[in-house]
């Protein structure tokens, strides 16, 4: 047998045990129940709890009595939690026997953290204590402080001469890869200690921007706050409100915003704020902020607006110049439409007088500044000098670069500041005998006609010109004014406000090509007739008049009285008859005119309002998007965005965003061909008859407006579309001018001097390349006749949304010189007499057509027209840049 033998069960009654119960029975004065006497089911087990001998079990005992009673405290009992001890705890009350180890609930091990917490049950076991809340809340400071100081430790102090060694200069690369022209703010900038900067700039920035920088401490936690708050958000960025937080924020090369680096500038400007004087921190504060034109500090600012050094400023000058931090781009009162289309001339003087008035004020109210010199500085504002040409900005260098910066901020992340701060190569898609060839042509033009000296008409005459890569959308040339050398500093090949003429009316031809008009079945072709005459009524779909602001007619004019009659719309395109083409517009609908012409290329920002001469091109888009969307009818109706650049570095690293735009059909491929078909026929037979000089095949379309204030020509082959306009420009007020008697001539109109400025540079462009003519053209449309003249309703009634108003812009009026003489107008649809009219007009001189000012009619009037057609949506700052 086993040495570990079973214990033999002790009598029921023996045993010391049972000897310790009887005593501690009788001491307390009790007589012990007999087994069962109360109630408990552990009465009943017998031997279970005691062995035959009355032996207690062995796991029993008074400390389980007494946990078991404060289990069951309140009379209330709980049954044992399962798990515990592996074995089902014995039954029985607080004073139950048979209470063993068994039974007993095992409590974990203190743990350093108790969550959940041991002993509790239901919700109360998942609230954390005190203790827990309280040491976490010290941990997590602890932490805070921790990280603090480590940061504190590891940041060093910026000062401005660090910031301005690492400025560079940006460098500009032609087509080809060679360099074009570097420029930046490497070479303006200049610092100043404190003593000679003016007290009255030192006060303007503090009045205007931390009235507390002297009491401070350099860190404006709400202001960090808020700012985290809002990129959290995903919402705009926030800069620092301090003056210290600035000067932090201007010595980062990146600016990018992301927590990390909002943290690590409080680090910076709680360390700056401890290790420098206010004095030191203000004197590098206005060291390294942006004034914009290039130059970063006081100084360069000084000189860039004021052509002073910083220490000789006025009270008014430093205004100015303080009011500029608050964003160059549009508190410069020169403008910068180069940047932003809302940043004009007009508008940023505006904005510059009105945060200048105010920044004098705050200083006055500070005690900063005395009366007198309040009212001496408050009684006129000192206007800054225009813009001095950069090194290397001279001809059209300035204007070559100016585009092409302005596609870079259109299509990255780069701030202006950023780019300024230089480091960037540029490589664009001028290419440089092109450009040199546009510039050229220009020159020899107004060389040969125009003498600003003997004639004053001939002053303040200007030229806009680019040309764009059909089927891609580079721009190869273009000409912006007479250089930033020459204080020319608006780029006229990217300005808008110059009302292209008759150049519009092919947008118009399309949309009836692609879209038919309210009466017709399907498209229309180019050959259906409408009523060319002078002086006519221009009527709604319904066949009422579209009536002026007094309910009288509005009749639409030509720049001659000739009476052409009913003639086809490309006898119209030929000859720019602009009536036809008015009533085209309302048949057709003008919303779908807009929707082509914006397909095609040009921007809704350019849009004029929708009356019935917008037909005639009283809409200002730039030459590059004119050439661009011309660009459009050359590639058989695919459409690619105009683009200056095509690659981006800094540090070596591609900047992403500066891929080929993406090439679409505008429009179907056969009304692009159709309308390439008539167009080329106004260069053989209509008033682009002097582009027949460039000896190849060609397509374009004149355009004169009201008054000769502005005249255009719009031409292309299949391997470049090119866009010159011609204008004059009040220089004081930017207001268009009269060009009659310009160039001793009685009216200049696109067909003369801008056509020949585009024969002189297609012929150079153009040198050693194959004529690959135009793709054929297939009949379009149904002809009609007579279209334009239904009968009126009987006595018809105008309602209110019919009546219109007086257009304040100045509307087209186009005629060809010299005149053509009689011809037969031939193309693939036959031949068609010029002058065999209804009315038996006679060939007394082709015109350009021309209007007077025109009704403004409300959008129902001219919107109507083809209910089947598409409402489909169609200056260079924008998308396509």
């Amino acid at each position: 047998m086993s040495e570990h033998r079973r214990k033999p069960p002790q009598p029921q009654e023996g045993g010391r045990a049972a000897a310790r119960r009887g005593q501690s029975g009788s001491s307390s004065g009790r007589r012990a129940a007999p087994r069962g006497a109360t109630g408990s089911p552990s009465d009943s087990y017998g031997s279970d709890s005691y062995g035959s001998g009355g032996e207690e079990r062995a796991y029993g005992g008074r400390a389980e009595a007494r946990r078991a009673a404060q289990r069951n405290a309140g009379g209330r009992r709980r049954a044992a939690e399962p798990g515990r001890g592996g074995r089902r705890a014995a039954p029985g009350g607080p004073n139950g026997p048979g209470r063993g180890k068994a039974g007993a609930v095992m409590y974990d091990k203190k743990r350093l953290i108790d969550y959940p917490r041991a002993g509790k049950y239901g919700w109360r076991r998942w609230m954390p204590s005190w203790k827990l809340v309280s040491g976490l809340c010290v941990g997590f400071l602890g932490g805070l402080v921790a990280v603090a100081g480590i940061g504190y430790a590891m940041v060093g102090v910026p000062n401005e001469e660090n910031a301005a060694a690492l400025s560079q200069n940006n460098v500009y690369y032609w087509a080809d890869g060679s360099q074009m022209v570097a420029s930046g703010s490497g070479q303006n900038r200049q610092n100043v200690t404190i003593d000679r900067i003016p007290k009255a700039m030192q006060w303007a920035v503090i009045s205007a921007e931390n009235k507390s920088f002297y009491q401070d401490s350099g860190v404006d936690p709400m202001g960090i706050a808020r700012a985290l708050a809002n990129m959290a958000r995903g919402g705009d960025t926030q800069g620092g409100s301090t003056i210290t937080q600035q000067f932090v924020k201007n010595t980062y090369l990146s600016q990018e915003q992301t927590v990390t680096r909002k943290f690590k500038e409080m680090f910076i400007s709680i360390k700056v704020g401890t290790k420098l004087s206010k004095p030191e921190i203000l004197q590098g504060y206005l060291n390294t902020s942006y004034y914009g034109r290039g130059a970063y500090g006081i100084q360069a600012a000084a000189q860039a607006y004021y052509g002073k050094e910083a220490k000789d400023l006025t009270p008014g000058e430093c205004a100015v110049l303080a009011a500029l931090l608050k964003g160059p781009t549009y508190y410069d009162p020169a403008g910068n439409e180069g940047i932003d289309p809302t940043a004009t001339r007009e508008a940023n003087r505006k904005r510059s007088e009105a945060r200048w008035g105010w920044i004098l004020e705050q200083m006055h109210n500070d005690k900063r500044i005395t009366d007198k010199q309040y009212q001496d500085a408050i009684k006129k504002y000192p206007m800054p000098q225009e813009r001095k040409a950069t090194k290397g900005m001279s001809g059209q260098i300035g204007y070559l670069a100016d585009t092409a910066k302005k596609y870079v901020l259109n299509h990255s992340d780069i701030t202006e500041k950023q780019f300024d701060q230089g480091g960037y190569q540029i490589k664009t898609t001028f290419q440089k005998d092109k450009v040199e060839a546009l510039s050229k042509a220009v020159k020899k033009v107004e060389k040969e006609k125009l003498d600003p000296e003997k004639r004053e008409l001939d002053k303040h005459v200007q030229f806009g010109a680019a040309s764009v890569k059909p089927k891609d959308g580079a721009i190869v040339a273009l000409y912006g004014g007479a250089g930033y050398n020459n204080g020319h500093f608006n780029n006229n090949a990217d300005t808008a406000g110059v009302p292209v003429g008759s150049t519009w009316k092919p947008f118009v031809l399309a949309a009836a090509m692609e879209h038919g008009t309210y009466r017709s079945d399907g498209p229309l072709s180019p050959l259906s007739k409408y009523n060319g005459n002078d002086h006519l009524k221009v009527r709604n779909n319904d066949g009422s008049y579209v009536l002026k602001k007094d309910n009288t007619p509005f009749f639409q004019e030509n720049e001659s009285d000739r009476p052409w009659g009913y003639i086809s719309l490309r006898k119209a395109m030929e000859q720019s008859v602009n009536t036809p083409f008015v009533q085209l517009g309302m048949d057709v609908g003008m919303r779908n005119v807009r929707d082509v012409a914006e397909k095609a290329g040009i921007l809704d920002a350019s849009f004029a309002t929708l009356n019935p001469s917008f037909a005639l091109g009283t809409s200002t888009p730039s030459a590059i998007r004119m050439a661009d969307a011309y660009a459009t009818f050359a590639a058989a109706g695919k459409q690619a965005a105009p683009y200056s650049v095509t690659s981006v570095k800094s540090n070596g690293r591609e900047v992403p965003g500066f891929e080929k735009p993406r090439i679409t059909q505008a429009m179907p491929e056969n009304v692009a061909n159709n309308v390439t078909n008539v167009l080329e026929n106004v260069v053989q037979n209509g008033t682009g008859k002097n582009a027949l000089a460039l000896g190849r095949t060609a397509a374009g379309k004149t355009g004169t407006t009201d008054e000769n204030k502005s005249a255009w020509f719009v031409g292309y082959t299949q391997q470049l579309s090119t866009s010159v306009a011609m204008f004059r420009e009040d220089p004081k007020s930017a207001k268009l001018l009269s060009m009659n008697g310009t160039a001793g001539e009685e009216s200049i109109h696109g067909g003369d001097t801008p056509t020949q400025v585009w024969t002189e540079y297609m012929k150079a462009a153009l040198r050693g390349e194959t004529d690959l003519g135009f793709p054929a053209a297939e009949k379009i449309g149904t002809i009609q006749d007579e279209l334009g003249a239904p009968t009126p309703k009987p006595t018809p009634k105008p309602t209110p949304s019919e009546t219109v108003t007086e257009s304040p812009s100045a509307t087209p009026s186009e005629s060809s010189s010299p005149s053509p003489s009689p011809t037969d107008t031939c193309g693939f649809f036959g031949c068609e007499k010029d002058g065999g009219t209804d009315n038996g007009g006679v060939n007394n001189g082709g015109t350009d057509g021309g209007v007077t000012s025109s009704p403004t009619p409300t959008e129902t009037n001219v919107d109507g027209g083809n209910s089947r057609g598409n409402g489909n949506g169609g200056l260079f700052g924008g998308p396509g840049g």
